[in-house]
């Protein structure tokens, strides 16, 4: 079976859904960007970085060689003074890569769907840390009342000891879930395995074994928790550094190092509900000005329909169809997501553009 995969811009064509896993890893130095924007979003940018603000040093992540791993590997850099974030924000920096809207469907999660992260990555033996955040990863929703504060995060921070701190929340109150002391991590290279089931009924898991012992340093299983943000679109990665200014005198400049990527769907959604073949046309005319029609979908396949900007944010919801037809003439132009919802979970996920 194949991944729902989504053909050009004129059209909204939709396939048989399969597992897939994709990785990202360093090769040599050069081209960086280029090449993770290659894997994540090819034709797009998912690189975050202050390189505006900084521009005669050059690129915030780049390429070398690692004789631990012995294997090139990514080297993401924050420098005290004068990085910022993308010269948007003077009071944090951000060194980030992600997957977002335009990454391909593989690379996004839905609800109901399960995904498992793998990655490495390695703190200098001196990394410092703040008593505010230092975030080396992120799962992020996209759309609805509480994209602004990620649903998990692996961040750094200064106590005593200091330590690593998995951060969790489903709305906006954000809890410390588990943590380890930072000299773990500190000049070691570690490995990381995160599954989520993404739903209001989840799952979770994450587990950091020390490369070079194999010691797990920091690990937690959640078979019964809420992994969806309501209002969410989709839930997404992000990997670097992303630290508050706030205490300053407390952070240097700092170098990670990261590699081995894995984005993989351990069980993607089943597409029974609704039989269709791996060419035919769901939504025309597409693109439209006025009105699109549904091909081939009766009213019980499905509970409702909603409709999500190219951002993220839902614009109505509609159960059901009048005459399989949907009034779109009041929307701006621009790309357009349909999920179509059974069960509280998503079935079917389209494209669409208005004119």
């Amino acid at each position: 079976m194949e991944r729902r995969l989504f053909v050009g811009l004129i059209a909204c064509l939709f396939s048989q859904t399969t597992i897939a896993q994709v990785t990202l890893n360093a090769n040599e130095p050069g081209n960086t960007y280029e090449e993770i924007n290659a894997v994540l979003a090819p034709g797009y940018n998912v690189i975050e970085v202050p390189d505006c603000n900084h521009t005669e040093f050059g690129r915030h992540i780049d390429e070398l060689f690692d004789t631990e791993l012995n294997t090139t590997v990514f080297r993401f850099i924050a420098h005290k003074i004068p990085d910022n974030d993308r010269c948007q924000n003077f009071d944090r920096q951000r060194t980030e890569i992600k997957t977002y809207d335009q990454s391909p469907d593989h690379l996004i999660a839905i609800e109901g769907e399960i995904v498992e992260y793998k990655w490495k990555f390695k703190l200098p033996s001196d990394f410092k840390v703040s008593p505010n955040f230092t975030h080396l990863h992120q799962i992020k929703s996209v759309g609805g009342p509480y994209e602004s504060i990620p649903m998990i995060t692996l961040t750094a921070r200064k106590a005593t000891p200091d330590r690593i701190e998995l951060r969790y929340t489903p709305t906006t109150n954000q809890t410390t879930i588990q943590t380890a002391n930072l000299d773990l991590f500190r000049g070691h290279w570690v490995e990381v395995t995160e599954r989520i089931t993404y739903g209001n009924e989840g799952r979770y898991s994450i587990s950091i074994n020390r490369v070079s012992d194999d010691l797990l340093i920091l690990n937690y299983t959640n078979d019964s928790i809420d992994m969806w943000q309501d209002g969410a679109a989709f839930a997404r990665p992000k990997w670097g550094i992303y630290r508050s200014l706030i205490n300053s005198d407390d952070l240097q400049d700092e170098a990670v190092l990261f590699n081995n990527f894995s984005i993989e769907e351990i069980d993607p959604l089943s597409v029974s509900d609704i039989e269709l073949q791996n060419d035919e046309v769901l939504l025309f005319p597409n693109p439209t000005k006025d009105f699109i029609t549904f091909k081939n979908i009766e009213a019980e396949d499905y509970d409702s329909i909603k409709v999500y900007d190219s951002s993220g944010k839902e614009i109505q919801t509609l159960s059901p169809l009048n005459n399989n037809t949907l009034d779109v003439s009041a929307l701006s132009k621009g790309l357009y997501y349909i999920n179509l919802i059974k069960s509280k979970r998503i079935i079917k996920i389209l494209k669409c553009i208005i004119e």
